[in-house]
C-alpha cells in the first residue's frame, strides 16, 4: 500500500509547490507594477538610477553576444533554406523564408534564451546572495519594500530591452543572411535587404516583440522568485542559479510553441 501512496503523495506535493510558484511570481508581477506605477504615492518610488542600471547590465552589455548569435542565425537559416529550397527550384523564396522566420520566431527566440543565461542567472544569483546574507530582511526593517528595491527596476528593464534586443537581432540576423544568401542568389546584399523590407509586414515583426514581451515577464519573475527563495548558504545560490536558468529556457520554449500555435493558424 505505501509503495502505491508515495508517488501519489510525491506527485501532489509537486503539483502544490508548482501552483505555489505561480502564485507567488503572480504576486511578484503585481507588486512590481505596482510600485512603478504607484510607489511614488506611498514613498517608495522607483528609482530612475536602478532601471538604468538595469537596462545597462541587461540590454547594453549584450549587444555584442546578441550581434554574433544573430549574426550566425542568420546565415545558417540562409544555409538551410538555400539548400533545402533548391531541391523544388524555389531559390527565389529564400529570401521571405529568412525574413519571416527571423522576424517571428528565431529573433525573439534566440534573444530570450540567450538574456535568461545572462541577466536571469545573474537576477537570481544576487538576490540568493542578498538572501542568504539577510541583506533582505534588512531592506525590510529599514522600511524599503525588497520588491520595490530589488524586483521592479529588473522587471521594467527587461520589458524596455529585451523587445529592443529582438529587433536588433532581427536586423543583424537578416544581415548576415544576406551576405551568405546573397551570391547564390545572384543580388547584391542591399538588393536582398530592400526585398526583405518590401515583403516583411508590421504583423511580422510585432509578433516577434509582442513574443519578446511575454519572455521578459518569464525570466524577470522566474529569476526573481527564484532569488528570494534561496536558502542553504553558497550551495543554495548555485542550485538557484541553474534552477532560474533551466526553468527559464523551459518555459521559453513552450511559451513561443503556444504562440507559434495560435498566432500561425
Amino acid at each position: 500500500m505505501n509503495a502505491l501512496v508515495r508517488p501519489l503523495e510525491s506527485l501532489g506535493r509537486a503539483t502544490l509547490g508548482a501552483f505555489a510558484g505561480v502564485g507567488y511570481a503572480a504576486a511578484l508581477l503585481w507588486e512590481s507594477l505596482y510600485f512603478a506605477a504607484f510607489g511614488w504615492r506611498i514613498g517608495q518610488p522607483l528609482r530612475l538610477r536602478a532601471v538604468i542600471e538595469q537596462m545597462r547590465q541587461i540590454g547594453v552589455d549584450a549587444l555584442a553576444i546578441v550581434a554574433l548569435l544573430a549574426l550566425t542565425i542568420g546565415v545558417m537559416l540562409g544555409i538551410q533554406f538555400i539548400a533545402a529550397l533548391s531541391e523544388f527550384g524555389a531559390q527565389s523564396q529564400v529570401v521571405v523564408a529568412v525574413a519571416k522566420s527571423v522576424t517571428r520566431e528565431f529573433g525573439a527566440l534566440i534573444t530570450a534564451i540567450l538574456v535568461a543565461g545572462r541577466s536571469g542567472s545573474a537576477l537570481a544569483a544576487r538576490i540568493g546572495s542578498m538572501n542568504v546574507s539577510q541583506e533582505v530582511d534588512a531592506l525590510a526593517t529599514m522600511g524599503i519594500e525588497p520588491v520595490r528595491y530589488l524586483a521592479a527596476p529588473a522587471l521594467i528593464a527587461m520589458l524596455i530591452m529585451l523587445p529592443a534586443l529582438t529587433v536588433f537581432a532581427d536586423a543583424v540576423a537578416i544581415v548576415g543572411a544576406a551576405l551568405y544568401s546573397s551570391p547564390a542568389l545572384n543580388v547584391t546584399p542591399t538588393a536582398y535587404i530592400l526585398q526583405t523590407l518590401s515583403l516583411l509586414t508590421p504583423g511580422d515583426v510585432w509578433q516577434g516583440i509582442a513574443k519578446s514581451v511575454v519572455f521578459a515577464v518569464l525570466i524577470t519573475l522566474i529569476g526573481v522568485s527564484t532569488g528570494f527563495s534561496v536558502s542553504g548558504g553558497a550551495e543554495g545560490v548555485g542550485r538557484a542559479t541553474t534552477r532560474a536558468v533551466v526553468l527559464s529556457i523551459c518555459w521559453i520554449i513552450v511559451v513561443d510553441m503556444v504562440f507559434s500555435f495560435f498566432l500561425n493558424r
